[in-house]
């Protein structure tokens, strides 16, 4: 299941509770070790020099915790770091010769009070050094709650945190210093005993045989009939590529209805959808769910179209995805309270919708999606960007890890968006709409990981081709 992101205080009361049940700290921090050395091993390779900093706090036991596990074909350097006017010096020495990786223990969550001038430069040299750097816990110097340097913060590729993810760690302002986000959730606590944590952790062995196997009988008609209303002109990529992100997901049929300047670019590219021309504001009534809004950018589209996107936003029965250029057409429309909607703005688009800036959503996420969520009738919203939020006005908000920066690229979204739309056409998908979403979003960012493992350079047709195919 996923796990709640919680505050400190919370994180303190776990522990304790742990111990009272009979669990050692010494046990836990074993295990923690043995995390922070598998990561360390998975994002190194052999006879790399590894540099170990370890303060006098539980994050710097965890770091030494680590050390023994890493001898075998790493080379190592554990700096116990005490006292930064002294122990600079030594860090200085051991980054001359070029760690491929630095393990930050210096401070955990526990830190209460702003650095000094001396561990500001201390940190501020580290960081200096441009060296990947796996944060045990939270990068040290970075208030764990509100996400805030306190003077200084480790500016880490990877934090490990223990247990559950720590509220600080999800607020924008705390990006440029966690990096990405992992969790070490089995480490030997009791279970976590906060229940009603507005956030929620996306963790991978949440999908284990999901979607769930195909009935042996079943036919493409048993899985659901798409409609995409997609592509313009000098925008008939997007239609193309979220066609191909529909697929991935695997529903019986699609149909794709475009703009006649953009029919032929588009019907070219594709073979198994059945591409239409967009003609008036009557569509068969054969489909199981609607697709509104990749590549509908073009200034000269018609009247109509638009206003057949907002009777069927308002008035339709079936799963409704809006996307990219379509959302600016909502206008607010209210629908049939038991009907599916799904928006995917990114943080443009969304304060397009909220009027107000791209940076107003980003500090203000969450609100973001439950204000965008009732402003267009209880609606799901996926926020997407770094740790995208699935969620509506009320209940948990979903956040997700999967996912690196090469997903910034043209097109992505609207593979996502086709991908969701997909497998919202199969009606298996709509007995727990926010586990369907998380999945898209969570396979949508495994995938691009899973291509970053193997090659820098990828691109988003070969996201299409990974699409649907990693498993936990």
């Amino acid at each position: 299941m996923s796990l709640p992101i919680i505050t400190v205080q919370q994180m303190r009361e776990w522990e304790s509770a742990s111990w009272a049940a009979g669990q050692t700290e010494a046990e836990v921090i074993r295990r923690v070790g043995k995390k922070v050395a598998s990561a360390v091993l998975r994002m190194t390779r052999p006879d790399d020099f590894i540099l170990l900093l370890a303060g006098k706090g539980h994050n710097g036991d965890d770091v030494r915790a680590a050390r023994e596990h890493l001898l075998a074909d790493r080379r190592v350097e554990l700096l116990e770091i005490t006292t930064p006017e002294t122990d600079m010096a030594r860090l200085i020495v051991a980054l001359v010769r070029k760690p491929a990786m630095i393990v930050d223990g210096l401070f955990g969550i526990g830190l209460d009070r702003p650095l000094d001038a001396a561990w500001i430069k201390f940190v501020t040299r580290v960081n200096e050094a441009r060296v990947s750097v796996l944060s045990v816990d939270v990068p040290s110097g970075l208030n764990a709650d509100t996400g805030e340097p306190m003077g200084a913060a480790v500016e880490a590729t990877v934090t490990l945190t223990v247990g559950a993810p720590k509220q600080g760690l999800v607020r924008h302002t705390a990006w440029p210093f966690v990096g990405r986000l992992e969790v070490a959730a089995d480490v030997g606590l009791i279970p976590c005993p906060v229940r009603d944590a507005e956030l929620r952790w996306i963790l991978p062995e949440e999908f284990s045989g999901y979607p769930p196997p195909r009935s042996a009988s079943g036919h493409k008609g048993t899985f659901g009939h798409l409609a995409i209303l997609a592509g313009s002109l000098g925008f008939h990529g997007a239609g193309v590529l979220a066609a191909r992100g529909a697929q991935r997901a695997q529903p019986g049929l699609i149909s794709l209805y475009t703009h006649e300047h953009s029919f032929l670019a588009i019907a070219s590219q594709l073979q198994a959808v059945m591409v239409k021309l967009w003609e008036s504001s009557k569509l068969p009534e054969n489909f199981s769910a609607y697709l509104i809004g990749p590549g509908l950018s073009a200034p000269d589209l018609p009247e109509e179209m638009k206003s057949f996107m907002r009777r069927l936003w308002r008035d339709s029965l079936l799963p409704v995805v809006v996307d990219a250029g379509a959302l600016d057409w909502m206008m607010q429309e209210n629908h049939r309270k038991t009907s599916i909607r799904v928006i995917t703005p990114h943080a443009g688009e969304a304060a397009r919708l909220w009027r107000c800036t791209p940076q107003t959503i980003q500090a203000n996420r969450v609100q973001a999606v439950r204000g965008l969520s009732e402003q267009h009738g209880h609606c799901w919203v996926v926020l997407k960007g770094h740790q995208t939020l699935i969620g509506r006005s009320s209940g948990e908000i979903y956040v997700n890890g999967s996912g690196n920066p090469l997903l910034g690229q043209g097109g992505s979204g609207d593979v996502l968006a086709g991908f969701i739309a997909g497998l919202l056409a199969q009606p298996q998908s709509h007995l727990d709409v926010g586990r369907t979403l998380s999945y898209a979003v969570w396979q949508h960012g495994a995938a691009a990981d899973a291509l970053l493992a193997t090659r820098r350079n990828w691109i988003i047709e070969e996201l299409v081709n990974e699409l649907g195919n990693v498993r936990v």
